[in-house]
């Protein structure tokens, strides 16, 4: 498998792992349980699970009524995309790829 299609994989695992993760703290919300961090959900956005994220977001209507939560959010989604094009349309970025590809 090259790297890009790597790249490719590893977002669609995090954002599986991420809707999972929304799912279940709305779950939680929803019985007064112990609830998951909104650290741990941004963190997982940024690093790539950002359209699991915004799946749940629309899917489960979970995290859409909290304007300082979308703020990080957008910006997790900025950083991560920033990055993503830096592997894939810089001179350097893209020597990471060939060496991870190997």
């Amino acid at each position: 498998m090259g790297a890009p299609a790597a790249l490719l994989g590893a977002y669609a695992a995090m954002s599986c792992a991420t809707f999972v993760a929304y799912w279940r703290d709305k779950r939680k919300a929803a019985r007064g349980a112990w609830r998951t961090p909104e650290s741990t959900l941004h963190v997982l956005a940024v690093l790539g699970g950002w359209p699991g994220a915004w799946a749940a977001q629309r899917i489960v209507r979970h995290k859409i009524g909290k304007p300082a939560f979308l703020r990080v959010y957008w910006l997790t989604v900025l950083l991560n995309c920033a990055a993503a094009g830096g592997l894939l349309f810089t001179p350097g970025g893209q020597g990471v790829l060939h060496w991870l590809g190997r």
